[in-house]
């Protein structure tokens, strides 16, 4: 074994140095150092002596990197190699005590002193009595060299000395000899140093080896081993936050509270820092002159300040006697430098930053702050933070400049405002604006600055409502009973926030569209000269989510007669919502036309409610395609400390949108991300509807069981609760699963429960499920209602609505058409523009094609179409559906090959006997008295029958036997 086969184990946080008296150490548990795998293959060559580095090595990291965790691997490795360890580690109290390091590490062989000359045994005994006496002589220098052989003559040994720069300087000149004459000896020498910590011990010059921070991939890897449940918002942050340091990444989470770690409390600007990680990081700055330490406090508190903001805010007269030069020697000190493209100060660490702010008294930090907000005239929002930070007080112009801060993000972006008018997109996006999550504490802080009451209350209902969209939902209930009832109070945004919070929280949506109806009583006066009012396009919005997921009139007739109250210039993306959703059949055309504009006029860094809003409508006309790319931007922008909920929904509207385009991999994963974010922060509504679009993935890839359970579980979260839109898409889940594996009648049955058979409905799902509820229909001979049905799409302009309405009322009209009229509606149908855009109901109509083709004798050309449908299918995984038209290809006397895991369909004569039985409705035990078999062996030979068919139940063998030819137990080929 090889240190380097050491390197699948997982740092362990170690909370001492090796300060013990140096005997070989068992240590605690060094667990494999994620990322270290090459320094572990340098240290193994060096303890086997095949090295070119000579026989010692100098790790130097910054503090926190592993350099005690690679120097305990060593001994581990060295100890199990037969060689004796000898350590001694630096430490700050013993740097002026001589002899102090020799001390820790000799002191294992003080008893081979007695074998050395008397002259070095008594020349030993000042560094192991620590006997006060003149710098180390050639004497007490050959006495050790001279132990050290005498220990090595038994067995090889390896010394180890960390924090090499904090080494008494006459133990530093005594190793130094010695490391410099074992070359011929069996012994290895090995340190650690702080990169850029000097000593006596540097003149040395030992091979070194820079110990940098880990990579992406191993940080991630270091912090979900120590802490796997972290919020995903809170592990991106801490992996900024650490930047690859192994100490920082296991240290920070437990510094956070639980709240902070699950993502539902806001994490601090400065992340705290352990005593470990404080010491380690305070270590250089504490070294330096107090001037630099207040100029380095400026920058410290403004990550993103250039050097003429940091001139300006020493210019104020915060930092006495200092000037912008006096950061001359933290530059040389390495802790930063000046960014050459735009002047930015950049910390050699971010935690640097986090060390300078923890370390400095609290007046000094305010003082700084308020010097940096004389600085910071020209970035309202960073100036108010800075003006916040130093208030002790309630201060209502300081309350007023950080509630619009805080505010900024909702109108960020609207071209209506004079502040968006007035910046150019570049400058816009270059800044740094507050984050949703932190503009709720910036609005709460805001709430604590009002000197009135009513002030107060206000920015209080503010943050509870935007509480709801940050994943801060259980912070929403006692921000509202804080905010209390003052004279001013905004109560139409109360009624909004706890709307939100029944809907989004609860589900609740039918308390929430009473408590919305009454909000917009509250600002019924305002609507018209404020379009832009927090008030109104919360309660907008809120309402807009109700409608949707309630499918029911009464809520979009309550959204309709509020949106008449504003001016429609400012609630476009809700009028094109509801025309989308209400009135897709007359509007389609208008609403991607509406779209166009929109998407084009939104700014670059347009908030998320400027764009969830016409992403649903594009949605649910399928015109997302085209805007995908700025729903992407949103979620990577608010992903940290953002709009959580907006990122759940783009998720949604992602996932929405790579299902109908059969990209079903990508669905899947869009919404596993989407089910994680909605675990962690509550968002309970959209966990279900992200769990009907897994439900429909499944039951269209034949994974029936997983379909089932999970439309059966939501359909009962979602009828407590009478959210429809959840329950229809969950009986879309079950119609597709039983269409899927020929159980028509329960397709049937569900397909009906969602879109009534003769009255299709235009809302989501019904306008996408015309083919389904036709199909079942067909197929259980229901042809009649199969034909009203199509009617009724087709008169209500469904085909209008998107190419794929289109196309799958097309089909659905070929289904139920009579021969001589079928093959050119197919044709028409699959040759319907953009028709092969949507692959899974094109293939769809290729089957059903096909097995017209095959009925009516023209097998040549079937043979195209099913075959074009199995490559469809096998591509998306629709694996029963794959194997339908594989087994009506087979019917065409075309022998096919299944994949891996499709089942075949040949029977035994026997079975086949059976299962011809068994499709005209009798019993096993009706079967077995033809047969002469007892009902038992019936079940069995139809237990095997149903796979080889790729079906699970009796309904589907009359289709399935149909495919098969009747020459009895093979096909022909």
């Amino acid at each position: 074994m090889t240190i380097a086969d050491a390197s699948w184990l997982i740092h362990q946080s170690h909370s001492d140095k090796h300060h013990q008296t140096g005997q070989p150490t068992r240590l605690r548990s060094v667990a494999n150092l994620v990322g270290r795998t090459d320094e572990l293959g340098v240290i193994d060559s060096l303890l086997d002596g095949h090295g070119r580095i000579g026989p010692g090595l100098l790790l130097r990291g910054d503090p926190g990197m592993g350099k005690t965790a690679l120097l305990d691997a060593a001994a581990i490795r060295a100890e199990a190699a037969g060689m004796r360890v000898l350590r001694a580690s630096g430490v700050e109290f013993e740097a002026e005590i001589d002899f102090s390091a020799m001390h820790q590490l000799l002191y294992p062989l003080r008893e081979r002193a007695d074998r050395l000359a008397g002259h070095h045994r008594d020349a030993l005994n000042q560094v192991f009595d620590l006997t006060p006496g003149p710098s180390p002589g050639p004497l007490v220098i050959t006495a050790v060299l001279a132990l050290l052989s005498e220990a090595a003559t038994e067995r090889p040994l390896l010394m180890i000395v960390d924090d090499m720069p904090w080494i008494d300087r006459a133990s530093a000149t005594v190793l130094g000899f010695a490391a410099r004459r074992i070359a011929d000896a069996p012994i290895v020498f090995l340190a650690a140093a702080r990169t850029g910590a000097g000593g006596f011990f540097d003149q040395v010059r030992l091979a070194e080896r820079e110990i940098g921070p880990l990579g992406a991939k191993q940080a991630a890897t270091l912090l979900d081993a120590h802490w796997p449940e972290l919020a995903p918002t809170v592990r991106r942050r801490l992996l900024d936050g650490a930047a690859g340091n192994p100490l920082a990444l296991q240290d920070l989470p437990g510094l956070l509270t639980e709240r902070q770690r699950s993502g539902h409390d806001p994490l601090p600007a400065f992340l705290s820092l352990s005593g470990r990680l404080g010491a380690a990081f305070t270590a250089e700055v504490r070294a330096l002159p107090a001037s630099t330490r207040q100029v380095l406090l400026l920058a410290a508190l403004e990550a993103d300040a250039r050097l003429t903001t940091i001139h300006a805010a020493v210019l104020a007269g915060a930092q006495h006697g200092a000037d912008i030069d006096d950061l001359e020697p933290a530059r040389q000190a390495g802790l930063v430098r000046p960014d050459a493209a735009d002047g930015r100060m950049l910390f050699r660490h971010p935690l640097i930053r986090s060390a300078i702010v923890q370390m400095t008294p609290p007046g000094e930090r305010r003082a700084a702050h308020r010097a940096l907000a004389a600085a910071l005239t020209g970035d309202p929002e960073r100036r108010a933070w800075h003006l916040a930070e130093a208030a002790t007080r309630p201060d209502e112009a300081v309350a007023r400049a950080l509630d619009e801060a805080a505010l900024s993000a909702w109108r960020r972006g609207d071209p209506s405002t004079a502040a968006a008018r007035a910046l150019d997109e570049a400058a816009v996006s270059d800044r740094r604006h507050l984050g949703a999550s932190a503009a709720v504490a910036a609005l709460v802080r805001a709430g604590e600055l009002s000197p009135h009451p009513a002030g107060r209350s206000r920015r209080l209902v503010e943050a509870a409502y935007l509480a709801n969209i940050t994943g801060q939902l259980d912070q929403v209930p006692r921000l509202l009973a804080d905010a209390g009832q003052a004279p001013g109070t905004p109560t139409g945004l109360v009624f909004a926030a706890t709307a939100y919070l029944l809907t989004c929280g609860e589900g609740e949506i039918d308390a929430a569209h009473r408590l919305l109806a009454r909000a917009l009583d509250d600002v019924a006066e305002t609507a018209k000269t404020d379009n832009n009012s927090w008030d109104s396009h919360g309660i907008l919005y809120t309402l807009l989510l109700i409608s949707l997921y309630s499918a029911r009139p009464e809520p979009w007739e309550l959204l309709n007669t509020a949106l008449a109250r504003f001016d429609p210039e400012a609630v476009t993306p809700f009028l094109l919502c509801y025309d989308a959703y209400v009135d897709p059949t007359r509007t389609s055309g208008t609403v991607r036309e509406g779209l166009a504009h929109a998407f084009a006029a939104l700014p670059a860094h347009a908030a998320p409610w400027q764009i969830v809003p016409l992403a649903y409508a594009a949605v649910w006309v399928h015109a997302l395609s085209d805007y995908r790319y700025l729903i992407r931007r949103m979620i990577e922008r608010e992903r940290d400390g953002g709009a959580v909920v907006m990122v759940i929904v783009g998720l949604l509207l992602l996932c929405a949108d790579s299902y109908a385009h059969g990209q079903w991999d990508e669905a899947e994963n869009l919404a596993r991300e989407g089910l994680d974010l909605t675990a962690a922060y509550g968002y309970q509504l959209l966990e279900g509807q992200i769990r009907t679009q897994l439900a429909c993935i499944a039951a269209a890839r034949g994974n029936v069981d997983l379909a089932k359970v999970l439309a059966d579980e939501i359909t009962t979260w979602a009828a407590a609760r009478s959210i429809g839109l959840t329950q229809s898409f969950a009986r879309q889940a079950r119609a597709l699963a039983a269409l899927g594996q020929g159980d028509y009648e329960e397709a049937y049955v569900q397909a009906a429960r969602a879109t009534p058979p003769g009255a299709p409905s235009p809302g989501v799902p019904g306008r996408w499920m015309v083919l389904d509820l036709v199909e079942a229909a067909v197929r259980t001979g229901r042809i009649e209602e199969a034909r009203a049905h199509v009617d009724a799409a087709q008169q209500a302009g469904i085909p209008r609505i998107s190419t794929r309405t289109a196309l799958t009322t097309a089909g659905a009209a070929a289904l139920v058409a009579d021969d001589d009229q079928a093959g050119p509606l197919f044709e028409a149908a699959l040759s319907l523009p953009e028709a092969d855009r949507w692959p899974f109901p094109h293939a769809r109509i290729q089957l059903a094609y096909g097995q017209w083709l095959r009925r009516t004798r023209d097998t040549t050309r079937a043979r195209l179409h099913l075959r074009a449908a199995i490559d469809t299918f096998d591509r998306l995984g629709a694996q029963p559906w794959a194997q339908r038209a594989r087994n009506e290809l087979r019917a065409t006397g075309v022998a096919t090959t299944a994949r891996p895991d499709t089942p075949t369909a040949t029977l035994t004569a026997q079975e086949r006997q059976i299962a011809t039985l068994a499709a005209t409705g009798l019993t096993n035990k009706q079967i077995g008295q033809q047969l002469f078999l007892s009902h038992r062996t019936v079940g069995a030979h139809l237990h095997r029958i149903f796979p080889k068919l790729g079906i699970t139940s009796r309904a589907a063998l009359r289709d399935a036997l149909e495919t098969i030819t009747p020459d009895g137990d093979e096909h022909t080929p």
